[in-house]
């Protein structure tokens, strides 16, 4: 009977391997496909997305230019700063809505015996989530409210998007370093085809950073 019970808890732990290596591999295939599927509509949306911060410019200089002269440089022009990045961030980020809610729907499913990895990818799903819920602040409105009251404390709006947005402000496209370890030939292949397309939306984020010293100088805002 020993002798038996040992048979089969040798077995049990032989076939508890292959099909926990198994389902990291599946997980680690799944995340691989959901983040090229992302990556690979935002590259195509990438032109509408550069769009966004240019209608914000155009908006500032219709609405509020100048909205901000005589407003100081302190962690407050901080905050509203953030707060103007914020808003162009969730302009680049409309041809893409719904893109990233279905891979916030696939990440979030997934989970591999490296715990660590677990929480990696659903907090970037998280901050994905997070980020997507947030409506656009109306930078005039916010600025014009800042300049009513002497610059001496910013609108509770401003406030509380920034404390929202910052922790949450992540870049399309996340491959962890930990994937490597559970990735079949083909996760593998899929994964080096993202990287061009993440470059180019870095590069497109980079050219985004223009944009923003438009809207601030537009405004007359320090950052």
């Amino acid at each position: 009977m020993l002798f038996a019970l040992l048979g089969a808890a040798s077995c049990l732990a032989a076939n508890a391997m292959p099909a926990s290596a198994a389902s990291n591999s599946a997980s680690t295939l799944a995340y691989v496909q959901a983040n090229y599927a992302l990556v690979s509509v935002a590259r195509a949306h990438l032109t509408a997305s550069e769009n966004g911060p240019l209608e914000v410019l155009a908006q500032v200089k219709g609405e509020c230019p100048a909205a901000g002269a005589g407003s100081p440089q302190d962690p407050e022009s901080t905050e509203m700063s953030d707060e103007v990045i914020g808003t162009i961030v969730l302009a680049a980020a409309k041809p893409d809505r719904q893109a990233i809610s279905a891979f916030i729907r696939s990440a979030s499913a997934l989970s591999w015996s490296n715990g660590t990895l677990t929480k990696a990818v659903r907090e970037y799903a998280g901050k994905l989530k997070a980020m997507l819920g947030l409506p656009a602040p109306s930078l005039c409105s916010e600025v014009k409210a800042w300049a009513a009251n002497g610059y001496h404390a910013l609108p509770a709006s401003t406030v509380a998007f920034v404390a929202k947005f910052m922790p949450a402000w992540v870049a399309l496209g996340y491959l962890p370093a930990q994937l490597a370890r559970y990735e079949s030939g083909a996760a593998r292949a899929l994964a080096g085809r993202a990287g061009p397309l993440e470059t180019a939306l870095t590069e497109g984020e980079a050219r985004a950073v223009e944009h923003w010293g438009e809207i601030m100088d537009t405004l007359n805002l320090w950052p």
